[in-house]
């Protein structure tokens, strides 16, 4: 899938339909125990002692399969796990499977809970441990079941263990194949989010190289003149004047190539722009559109709104998780305007950054202004200017 084909909606999608898949899980294993405790009452095999203890132990079930399943949302193996609790978790409801066992035919419904603890144990699990989890758990469900059924000939409870170790291996599977797909997702949207920031990065170690290569040289010329000056006073008074005026050019020469690369840095036009925003934004999982020609924009405004898109983009990676940027441009005779705005914004907390107040002073020098709002819980970055001004 190419990158404009990216839409943030489906990761939202995906994390729905996983939670949907993992949480809800263990309580609806809890059913099936349910059935057997409700038979064991009518049918007299269960007493109250019984019932009050395999109930709490089913509560415990269901509440470590809660706080794993949350767990498991972070991705594969991740987020704070409790393997003391969850491994007594997961003995005491073995214990009930063999009890409800040795009780009646039945107790076989608690292989579902403990499959669902198994399946959450094993991908919250490190990797090297989730082969050997897989079988040994499978192997200790057969065994005690087959046992639990038929203490005195094992052999009739054969049927009994196969199908509880069938039903923690299936858990296992579903629930390790679910958790293994959305950890893939959660990788593939923080590489994009890590694309996104290396845009920017990229972009403003390009200018702080062009700035160095400039500077550098010319500061390290500046300083070896100023000390071999300093040398020469009261010995050569002549040399050393002439050293100080060379000084004094080097010193106006690095100003002037500062803002050739300042002005070129500024001066790119808002067509080019537009299309690395574009770029960055859909790498970064924002659909983007654009109504309106850049190319109709008026040269002498293009660095302006070049500068202006240039602005509302880092801030759309920085302050929000949004989804959707739009982008209108309009030019109506001398006047142009261009409005930039994307849902999912932070609500602004104090004055505007540095940023946006450095838009607004260019914008002011040509008779323009720059407007930031939160409109509906969309941010909107609007600036216009006229074609009779001129750029800073």
């Amino acid at each position: 899938m190419s990158v404009a084909e990216f839409d943030s909606r489906r990761i939202r999608r995906m994390r729905t339909y996983t939670w949907w898949t993992l949480v809800p899980l263990q309580p609806f294993y809890a059913v099936f125990p349910v059935v057997n405790l409700v038979t064991g009452v009518r049918a007299g095999f269960y007493g109250t002692v019984e019932i009050v203890v395999l109930s709490l132990v089913l509560l415990a079930t269901v509440f470590d399969g809660l706080q794993l399943s949350t767990i498991l949302m972070e991705g594969l193996g991740r987020g704070q796990h409790r393997p003391v609790r969850n491994t007594v978790v997961f003995a005491f409801t073995l214990a009930a499977l063999a009890y409800a066992l040795t009780q009646h035919p039945t107790g076989v419904l608690w292989s579902m809970p403990l499959g669902g603890l198994a399946g959450l144990h094993v991908p919250a699990a490190p990797y090297r441990l989730r082969w050997p989890l897989t079988i040994g758990t499978a192997l200790l469900t057969g065994v005690v079941a087959t046992i639990a059924s038929s203490p005195h000939n094992p052999l009739p409870g054969l049927a009994t263990g196969l199908y509880a170790m069938f039903i923690v291996s299936l858990s296992i599977f579903v629930i390790i194949v679910a958790v293994w797909f959305w950890d893939i997702v959660l990788g593939l949207d923080r590489a994009r989010a890590v694309s996104a920031d290396l845009a920017v990065a990229n972009e403003r170690l390009r200018f702080a190289a062009d700035l160095h290569d400039i500077q550098g040289h010319h500061l390290q010329v500046i300083a070896l003149k100023g000390e071999l000056a300093e040398r020469l006073v009261g010995r050569d008074d002549a040399a050393a004047r002439a050293l100080a005026a060379e000084i004094a050019e080097l010193a106006r020469t690095a100003l002037k190539d500062t803002r050739d690369v300042v002005h070129g840095y500024r001066h790119t036009k808002l067509t080019t722009e537009l299309e690395n925003a574009q770029e960055i934004l859909e790498a970064a999982g924002v659909k983007t559109t654009v109504d309106g020609d850049a190319a109709a924009v008026p040269p002498p405004l293009q660095p302006l709104f070049g500068a202006l898109v240039r602005e509302g983009t880092t801030n759309i990676l920085r302050h929000s998780r949004a989804e959707n940027c739009e982008l209108s441009i309009s030019v109506e005779g001398p006047r142009t305007s261009l409005v930039l705005r994307n849902d999912r914004a932070k609500s602004p907390n104090g004055a505007a950054g540095s940023g946006i107040e450095g838009l607004r002073q260019r914008f002011r020098a040509v008779g323009g202004h720059v407007e930031a709002d939160l409109v509906e819980d969309w941010f909107e970055l609007r600036g216009a200017a006229t074609e009779l001004g001129r750029t800073s």
